[in-house]
């Protein structure tokens, strides 16, 4: 049966809030729950961010980490023993300690597990998870970030083109959740300052491009899906000026699902007030 969903999320800036009593389905009895598959956490550069606390409230099915910076073998005993996590997956970059690296963490055993997206360009960094479950596949993915001065803007939209094409190919066996650090905000609602950013990394017009034919290839952002007009709700917030105190953030993390997905979709959350990180954690509830 339905596991008990977490509480509901406040995302939070100018006064506006999204909250829930716990997922509902759209169109489904307004009594069924939706299950908590997955949540997802961009560690960021003060490691470690990641709280057991919140990990044993929430109780995600699928836990995905984002920024880990250590192989499998240096992974902390406290994350070792998160409760009721014991399939652990952990990507790292080859010849790079402390750089990038992903984790995919189970409650229950998935059928197959793949690491990269089977392009030598881009298997080199420990950037992408897979994890073939029942019913779908999850993809813990920390896309690059195009850097300061845009210096791999062009590798990152190779990038993009590849993870596409990785994620279509999986997308014809059975649905997809992509997870994870996404580095792009899609539109000028998904950060706080859109006009003063149109060519810093995560909001050029070339990486929102990208973001556009992902969707247009089969696929939805979950969290807009649901609340397309909210304003203020954010994932990444620099440490510097005090901005996540004045909620001056950007929307980097997301859950992103074949568009067949849409009818088990109960509810895509921002858990803003968790600290541990320059992000925060999001949660997505499906029913399967």
């Amino acid at each position: 049966g339905p596991r008990r969903p977490g509480k509901g999320a406040q995302v939070s800036g100018e006064g506006t809030q999204v909250s829930g009593k716990g997922p509902r389905c759209p169109g489904r009895d307004p009594g069924v729950r939706g299950r908590d598959p997955g949540a997802s956490w961009q560690q960021g550069p003060r490691r470690p961010g990641l709280s057991p606390q919140w990990v044993q409230e929430e109780a995600p099915d699928v836990l995905c980490l984002q920024e880990t910076k250590c192989g499998g073998s240096a992974v902390p005993p406290e994350v070792r023993a998160l409760p009721g996590l014991p399939h652990q997956f952990w990507a790292s970059a080859e010849g790079k300690p402390g750089y990038s690296g992903v984790g995919l963490l189970a409650r229950h055993e998935p059928l197959s597990v793949t690491y990269g997206i089977g392009d030598e360009e881009h298997d080199r960094e420990g950037r992408v998870v897979t994890a073939e479950f029942p019913a779908l596949y999850v993809v813990a993915a920390y896309v690059p970030n195009a850097g300061r001065g845009l210096v791999r803007l062009d590798y990152r939209r190779r990038w993009d083109a590849a993870l596409r094409t990785f994620l279509a190919r999986l997308d014809a066996r059975k649905p997809v959740a992509l997870c994870g650090d996404l580095n792009v905000a899609h539109g000028e609602i998904d950060l706080r300052h859109p006009r003063a950013n149109r060519r810093s990394p995560g909001f050029t017009a070339e990486e929102r491009q990208g973001f556009d034919e992902l969707l247009d290839s089969g696929f939805l952002d979950s969290f807009r899906h649901l609340y397309p007009a909210v304003p203020y709700a954010y994932t990444f917030w620099t440490y510097l000026g005090g901005a996540r105190a004045r909620n001056v953030g950007w929307r980097l993390d997301y859950f992103v699902i074949s568009r067949r997905l849409e009818g088990a979709l109960c509810d895509s959350k921002i858990r803003s007030k968790v600290l541990g990180s320059d992000h925060c954690p999001i949660t997505l509830y499906l029913a399967l």
